[in-house]
């Protein structure tokens, strides 16, 4: 992914590396998938927050996490509107809408019209690019 202006948080690829294993590097900033049912974060069930690998964003809530049985960390919406953003991925042939960290522009995964309520939605997101922290870990 190349550098932008629109990121708050921008580094180059080399910088990038330093911080992310090659796992998360590929599905952050080269758009990958990891593959279903690898991330130990289908079965987190704490309650807490989850936020991007790359700069510490918080994205996700434990409230809006369902299991989608698709092997992969779903939710029906993001923390806030401003956390995550949107834009439309042709890679395979057909459109879907590609959803990354509006902070640094790590690829999160793809949001579906086939979630549950009260959304309708499922936020297919990458494991990998997550870090979670339980509600009793988090200090005031």
């Amino acid at each position: 992914m190349a550098k932008s202006a629109r990121f708050t948080v921008e580094k180059t690829d080399a910088e990038w590396r330093t911080i992310l294993t090659p796992a998360q590097f590929q599905v952050a900033r080269q758009e990958g998938t990891e593959r279903a049912f690898t991330s130990p974060l289908n079965n987190e069930h704490r309650d807490g927050t989850f936020h991007c690998v790359g700069c510490g964003t918080a994205l996700w809530t434990m409230a809006d996490k369902f299991d989608s049985g698709t092997g992969w960390p779903s939710f029906t919406q993001p923390i806030s509107a401003e956390a995550v953003a949107t834009k439309t991925d042709w890679k395979l042939l057909y459109p879907r809408t590609e959803c990354h960290c509006a902070t640094c522009g790590a690829h999160q995964g793809h949001v579906f019209p086939d979630g549950p309520a009260p959304t309708g939605q499922r936020w297919c997101i990458n494991g990998v690019v997550l870090v979670f922290q339980a509600k009793e870990d988090q200090t005031d």
